[in-house]
């Protein structure tokens, strides 16, 4: 009997050991630090062009409205569930969409440190420049803005779903938990010169977390002698990239969906055609279905690849 439970420790404590290298493998391979590439830069990159030239648009505050704290067992924490910043990453989608053809974002995040600077200029100007013919050169008038993107973080719902399953068996023990969060962007989209909202879109997107560990706590020797190990290894999903491919899929959305209210036109014509032989889903679960694909989504925010339509139009021509 003994003979089987060091053969089943040591069993487990092999296991556990390839846990603890998995661990020790992951935190030496983080290396020095690098650029991290959108969660959707291929599907962003994919976007059809617009036909037209750049749409001006202004971000003043992209702001976390939940409220929410970051989880801590025990202890008071005074951090916020999510970042403070994300309006840096509204900004990047933007400009980043449809392979950098569809915004032309001006700064008004900083418009304070913008004006200050603008005032150094024409100071500096008017001691060195006083005696030009014409006096001290003018600046050019800052450029305005079209549309105005608002919106922000409106939840962060944590232990939406919790579960986990273990084992013991003569002191032998093994289990997994995981634990799914979801955080919620909203966005709309404001013309100037009328104050009407545009459009208006939704998006979430979930927070995965897991832990796995085993353990062993064993007396040998009729009572004489003690093993105990026990190891674990944890995986989270950082809030952070959760809330940057909401944001990204959110600005992916907004293309789209402007595109079916006749708001602007896209350059490639190709995805217009009839009904999609694939089941469209909705933009989230399409982006997962089909990673690689354009999508063409209708007015009820139902996408599908839009070579499928593109081949349906060629047939109908065809007919």
């Amino acid at each position: 009997m003994i003979r089987i439970l060091i053969l089943l420790g040591t069993l487990i404590l092999t296991g556990c050991s390839g846990t603890m290298q998995k661990s020790l493998d992951t935190f030496n391979e983080a290396g020095p630090p690098r650029i991290q590439p959108a969660p959707l830069a291929e599907r962003m990159m994919q976007v059809p062009e617009l036909d037209g030239k750049k749409m001006t648009i202004a971000v003043y505050s992209f702001m976390d409205k939940t409220g929410q704290r970051k989880p801590a067992d025990n202890i008071a924490n005074l951090s916020s569930a999510v970042t403070q910043g994300s309006e840096v990453w509204v900004i990047k989608a933007l400009s980043e969409v449809g392979n950098e053809t569809w915004f032309e974002v001006v700064e008004r995040v900083g418009m304070d440190n913008l004006i200050k600077e603008r005032q150094l200029i024409r100071n500096t100007r008017e001691v060195y420049e006083k005696n030009l013919p014409n006096g001290p050169r003018a600046l050019k008038p800052m450029v305005f803005a079209g549309l105005i993107l608002e919106g922000g973080i409106i939840g962060y719902d944590s232990n939406v779903a919790v579960g986990g399953v273990g084992a013991r068996y003569l002191g032998l023990g093994a289990q997994t938990e995981y634990r799914v969060d979801t955080v919620t962007v909203v966005m709309r989209v404001v013309s100037v010169s009328s104050g009407k909202v545009l459009l208006s879109i939704a998006t979430e997107k979930t927070i995965a977390s897991s832990r796995s560990g085993a353990d062993i706590f064993k007396f040998l020797d009729m009572g004489t002698k003690l093993i105990e190990s026990e190891t674990g290894y944890s995986v989270n999903e950082p809030v952070n990239y959760a809330v940057r491919a909401a944001i990204e899929a959110g600005v992916v959305q907004l293309v789209y969906e402007g595109e079916t209210k006749g708001l602007w036109k896209f350059k490639d014509k190709t995805y217009k055609g009839a009904l999609p032989r694939s089941r469209p889903l909705p933009l989230a679960d399409a982006l997962d279905k089909w990673p690689n694909a354009r999508l063409y989504c209708d007015k009820s925010d139902l996408c599908w690849p839009i070579e499928e339509q593109s081949q349906k139009g060629n047939n109908d021509k065809n007919n």
